[in-house]
């Protein structure tokens, strides 16, 4: 099928998910966690953009999440046309104008369907519908965006007007009015009420001439110093990393300010089949399914004469109870624990603040840290010592580096570890050890086809991950 009759996915990866804080944080945001299914978020995202008529999806994120986002996509066997690596967020209008950019090199006409890695849209069959209805208002040069049918006086969302006689319950795109700024109540409940608005899912069809055209006929400050970005892009491990020094200059600008208030050729496609962006665990908690007494409930969670309640323990170990708890979430993490009342879901982006002005590691770093060789966790830590377990992917490497300040002792409890210290490689099994003197070279391999488990206790003066010196790294980290 040639390229201009697929519709290519951009899927938006970058975004930080205060709101589902201790789950969701900066260093391992909401779109790569399993909050419903099975799947992460992300992962739902790229399957629903995917098989027939369908390019592979464009994807755009930052730095910090390519390898988590590679290793996602390959997990759910959907492999990616392009990885843009963004220097710094810059907000949707930028990162959608890179892929535009991007697809226009290989055809102008490409048809580009952009959409938030992180909502959830439980109905794939109706999804992809709504979208091969939309897409000869596409081709023909519309800009479309998708309105969800509303179920409630949200204040969340920003909202879509119909235009006068146009059907918000249409199997067809409408004409539309206009966009409408997050409500107060009063404002939603009307609205809601009048029956001609939809929510704004944030999800547009476009060929990428007609996004071109738009941004320079409604919003050209961007276009010379993006395109910039995307000509000196650089290939680096089979992702495309935008250049820094053009990007650096473009200003922070959603899309829906930069084009879609202002542009003319805009139309509307009703989406009335489930969606939920997953904006706070009130939704979590909807979305999840809540059994007759209106609770659900993790594996390690116990709801004892409760109501209205989400119970989830992500920590390993640790068993979560509730005793007559109403319309309460409670979330229980390794490091961190959330207790709020349902109602006040949306605050805990100020419980985040809170914790980023103490200087609290928790408001933003998981307690497991992803690295493209496979993650770490910290077990212990004292004034001169901390433990780690560390899993290695089978075939995967750690970068050959240094420390100034600490040794290291690892003990393999699974698989085989190949070491190499100060030049001298030896293989380690499981229940053997090997000590890593201060300021020896050293490097971990696992050549075997299991991942491999080891314990690392380290001792020293000063034991932060900044205390490494590499000199090299098949991950090409600096």
């Amino acid at each position: 099928m040639h390229s201009s009759t697929l519709i290519h996915p951009v899927i938006l990866c970058g975004g930080a998910g205060t709101r589902l804080w201790p789950l969701s944080r900066q260093s391992y945001p909401k779109q790569f966690s399993r909050l419903i299914g099975d799947q992460s978020l992300f992962q739902a995202s790229a399957r629903r953009t995917s098989g027939n008529g369908f390019a592979a999806p464009v994807v755009v994120t930052g730095d910090a999440f390519r390898f988590i986002v590679t290793e996602q996509l390959a997990a759910v066997e959907v492999a990616p046309a392009a990885v843009l690596i963004e220097p710094e967020g810059r907000n949707t209008a930028p990162a959608v104008l890179a892929a535009a950019l991007w697809l226009a090199e290989h055809d102008p006409e490409a048809l580009m369907l952009v959409a938030p890695s992180d909502h959830v849209i439980a109905n794939a069959q109706a999804f992809r519908a709504a979208v091969a209805a939309a897409v000869p208002r596409a081709r023909a040069g519309d800009l479309v965006t998708f309105g969800i049918t509303p179920t409630r006086a949200e204040t969340g969302y920003g909202w879509l007007e119909l235009a006068p006689g146009a059907d918000a319950a249409s199997a067809v795109p409408q004409p539309l009015a206009r966009f409408v700024e997050k409500p107060d109540a009063a404002r939603a409940a009307v609205m809601l009420e009048a029956g001609n608005y939809l929510w704004n899912a944030g999800i547009f069809l476009f060929t990428a001439a007609t996004l071109l055209a738009a941004f320079r006929a409604h919003c050209p400050e961007p276009l010379q110093d993006v395109t910039e970005s995307v000509v000196a892009a650089k290939s680096d491990l089979g992702f495309t990393r935008l250049a820094p020094e053009p990007w650096a200059r473009v200003h922070d600008i959603s899309i829906d300010y930069a084009i879609m208030e202002k542009a003319a050729n805009l139309v509307v496609m009703p989406y009335g089949a489930g969606w939920s962006d997953l904006g706070g665990w009130d939704a979590v908690w909807q979305e999840t399914g809540p059994d007759g007494a209106g609770n659900v409930t993790s594996d390690h969670a116990t709801a004892i004469g409760c109501t209205g309640s989400l119970l989830r323990s992500e920590a390993e170990g640790v068993e979560l109870v509730g005793l007559g708890l109403h319309d309460i979430i409670a979330v229980a993490m390794p490091d961190a624990v959330l207790v709020a009342n349902r109602a006040d879901s949306q605050r805990v982006k100020e419980a985040v603040a809170s914790l980023r002005a103490r200087g609290a590691r928790q408001a933003t770093a998981f307690p497991t840290d992803h690295r493209p060789w496979g993650w770490f966790e910290s077990l212990a830590m004292g004034e001169r010592f901390q433990v780690k377990r560390i899993v290695v992917k089978p075939g995967a490497a750690l970068s050959l580096q240094s420390h100034h300040h600490r040794s290291e002792h690892w003990i393999v409890v699974q698989g085989t570890a190949r070491v190499t210290i100060d030049g001298e490689e030896r293989l380690i099994t499981e229940n053997q050890s090997v000590y890593i003197p201060l300021g020896a070279v050293h490097r971990m391999e696992n050549p075997g086809k299991l991942p491999m488990v080891l314990i690392e206790v380290q001792t020293g003066s000063y034991l932060g991950e900044d205390d490494i010196i590499r000199y090299e790294d098949v991950y090409a980290r600096s």
